[in-house]
């Protein structure tokens, strides 16, 4: 245990008329330093994950955590991006200045504004996060992407709607209680499962509520040392964080297994000295329900081929041997891009501390974190355990 998280903040996710990058930025940042109880001039280093890729016009964003106070002026302040992982790697790139002991206080934003771009500028701006030499003229976006992943799963082992749909209908389920979420609202297994006029198929075997929503949102997460955690009024201590980084052709990978998740997770585990059966609940990347179905395989819930077994025996449910997504995950929460990776570990942060309201997951001692950027590129494991 190097680093803890000590405070935190959330904006609702969804369409936010009136904001603006800057301003989402400058209300977390104020809240997050008067959850956690620390000056701003206290504050040694600031990380901004904002992956943008076109969807603000201001692309040199580190600065503008600068305008929540002067005390921030002259603070060291970088900007990083790692596709949709880009708020994990913000947090990432925290915990390695306080190991490093370069920094005892970091504090580590993420925030995107989409909702403002054109739907069709959206889908483009996206796809910068695939390899465009061979996968950016695929029709529907990423949802095409992840289509035809979730055709080829269905090739080899089966069709899986009816998983699909179980996922879908569990992470709306949870996100009803999530005051930030971008859809609280229970749809149901049926309307999940079913083609309608409101759910339509978007790309191959996907339909509308197997797909993330487009949202505007930030979050924030103040981070410091052990010793300096211990003083202050609560920590949440990383037990490890990992990253693994994988090709970005898919043609170079089997897509079906998400080799990247797997690694990342297998090594989090292994430097902690626990098993996946030691967490209380899991908060993992569902930007599509197969990328969920897929990562219950990664993560070695249930063995490769076998996802469907966990959610249709009740394994990831809130009151299950393992929840998954207890949020609502990216699929009712919403998922602007930078704020993501910051906005699960606020969240799981929420658990351990007791604080998580209608999301809380009973007796929560351990979180896991997977937070993924493209098709399994960029892969981040976080675990987490309060200490205070």
């Amino acid at each position: 245990m190097t680093a803890c998280i000590v405070g935190w903040a959330h904006t609702a996710f969804g369409k936010l008329n009136g904001e603006s990058v800057e301003s989402l930025i400058v209300r977390v940042t104020a809240e997050a330093l008067a959850d956690a109880g620390i000056a701003a001039k206290d504050v040694d280093e600031i990380v901004l994950g904002h992956f943008n890729a076109g969807f603000s016009p201001q692309d040199f964003t580190a600065s503008l955590v600068l305008q929540a106070s002067p005390e921030l002026r002259f603070k060291r302040a970088t900007r990083v991006e790692n596709a949709c992982a880009t708020g994990s790697a913000a947090v990432h790139q925290g915990i390695k200045a306080i190991e490093a002991r370069a920094a005892r206080i970091v504090l580590c934003v993420g925030v995107e504004q989409m909702t403002t771009t054109p739907a069709p500028e959206i889908g483009k701006n996206l796809l910068k996060a695939s390899y465009v030499s061979d996968e950016a003229e695929i029709d529907g976006g990423f949802a095409g992407i992840f289509g035809k992943i979730a055709g080829l799963y269905f090739q080899k082992w089966g069709d899986q709607s009816d998983a699909l749909a179980m996922i879908a209908a569990k992470n709306h389920k949870n996100g009803v209680g999530n005051p930030y979420a971008q859809m609280r609202k229970d749809l149901g297994y049926d309307f999940c499962r079913t083609e309608s006029e409101k759910n339509p198929f978007v790309a191959g075997p996907l339909k509308r509520t197997d797909c993330s929503l487009v949202s505007d949102g930030a979050a924030a997460v103040v981070l410091a040392d052990v010793d300096t955690a211990l003083k202050l009024g609560k920590a949440v201590a990383f037990r490890t964080a990992e990253h693994v980084q994988d090709f970005l052709p898919m043609a170079k990978r089997d897509i079906l297994k998400f080799e990247g998740c797997a690694h990342a997770w297998h090594g989090a585990l292994a430097k902690a000295g626990l098993t996946l059966g030691d967490l209380s609940f899991v908060e993992t990347h569902d930007c599509f329900t197969i990328a969920e179905l897929i990562e219950y395989e990664a993560m070695g819930l249930t063995p490769e081929g076998q996802g469907a077994r966990a959610i249709a025996e009740g394994w990831t449910q809130k009151d299950g041997k393992l929840p998954v997504n207890p949020s609502g995950g990216l699929k009712a929460k919403g998922h602007p891009i930078g704020a993501t990776g910051v906005s699960m570990h606020a969240l799981a942060a929420m658990q351990l501390t007791g604080t998580a309201g209608d999301l809380q997951v009973k007796n929560a001692r351990l979180g896991g974190i997977f937070n993924m950027g493209g098709t399994a590129v960029a892969n981040y494991v976080s675990l987490l355990e309060r200490i205070k």
